[in-house]
């Protein structure tokens, strides 16, 4: 799932090491049985459904998980990725990580965004609490459906900072996004094909998402099949290696609710340039050269720049480590203890 993946194993994680006292209770799906911690209060609750068949999930979170809930005594249900059962006794908080569906509808299928704009409005109205993982975040949530939100950013992994002392850079730009519109990927490979460097390639890691096809059409219109590398879904020992051997990171996104990736480049000390937008002002916090995502040109110039004079990486890799997965877990307990039924 990319982002929301990581964020979740990592919260689950961070939890377990931060907290002893709480009792948790982990729903999981059939495919992610794992994702429960080893720690003698984490407690798995396998469900007989799919969350790759969408439909019978959402089905299943409105009608089985709300009965599951309450057979274990729950007293807040934490919902970690947009929506929530709308008819429970046992208070929600849900986390909304972007409004994509409302800044930009165009991006969604006609079939999908009637329930996106359905059951994100019903979560938001529904919850007891909010989070938004970003400020970005919680200014849309009030703007577009007048809740107020707690922001609690994403950390970042520790084991990040320690990959900085291992870093062996080789001839490659590495763009960690999944293949979706809104990452700007099409424009990203024109810009790369005007770039004048002939012995640097490029790599886009990341899901086959809705734009899989048109950026596929760009590379091979382009003749850049050689140059240009599209890895697919990979593991998290694989995204790990690639960012101690990328030359750069480009990071081209027009919208984003967060932007996981630039934190990851910062914490791993890899130079990076990164498209002027609000969630990734917010992380940078001014350490990173950024550029306009609409401008070819602009790109290009700043792949010529992380390639020619790469920047500078103390700064954005002090910046990072004001994120922290546990205190992304201790702030997030703290809204669950004030929501719960027994706060």
């Amino acid at each position: 799932m990319g982002g929301t993946e990581v964020y979740l194993r990592s919260l689950l994680a961070a939890f377990a090491r931060t907290d002893s006292v709480n009792e948790y209770f982990i729903f999981t799906n059939i495919e992610t049985p794992e994702l429960v911690p080893a720690a003698p209060n984490f407690h798995g609750v396998p469900q007989k459904v799919r969350a790759t068949n969408r439909p019978a999930r959402i089905l299943f979170e409105q009608v089985r998980l709300p009965h599951a809930v309450a057979e274990h005594r729950c007293d807040v249900l934490l919902n970690p990725g947009f929506t929530c059962p709308l008819i429970s006794r046992c208070p929600n908080v849900t986390v909304f990580h972007d409004l994509q569906h409302k800044r930009h509808p165009e991006y969604f299928r006609w079939f999908d965004l009637p329930a996106w704009q359905f059951l994100l409005w019903a979560a938001a109205k529904r919850s007891r609490a909010v989070i938004a993982i970003s400020e970005a975040t919680r200014v849309d949530l009030r703007a577009y459906y007048g809740v107020e939100a707690v922001t609690v950013h994403y950390g970042t992994d520790s084991a990040l900072f320690d990959l900085a002392l291992r870093r062996e850079p080789r001839p490659f730009l590495l763009c960690l996004s999944t293949l979706h519109p809104h990452k700007n990927l099409v424009r990203l490979i024109r810009a790369f094909a005007a770039l004048d460097r002939p012995g640097y390639e490029l790599t886009i890691a990341g899901v086959r998402g809705l734009h899989t096809r048109q950026v596929e059409e760009e590379i091979a219109t382009l003749g850049l099949q050689a140059r240009v590398r599209l890895t697919g879904w990979i593991g998290r020992a694989e995204v790990l290696e690639l960012l101690r051997t990328a030359a750069a990171c480009i990071q081209p996104s027009t919208f984003e609710g967060f932007g996981l990736p630039v934190l990851e480049a910062m914490a791993a000390a890899v130079p990076l340039a990164c498209s002027d937008i609000m969630p990734f002002r917010e992380i940078t916090a001014g350490c990173v050269p950024m550029f306009d995502p609409l401008d070819e040109a602009a790109i290009a110039e700043a792949m010529r720049g992380l390639i020619d004079t790469p920047p500078d990486t103390a700064a954005p890799q002090e910046q990072a480590r004001k994120f922290s997965w546990d205190e992304t877990a201790r702030q997030t307990l703290r809204v669950l203890r004030s929501s719960a039924n027994r706060a």
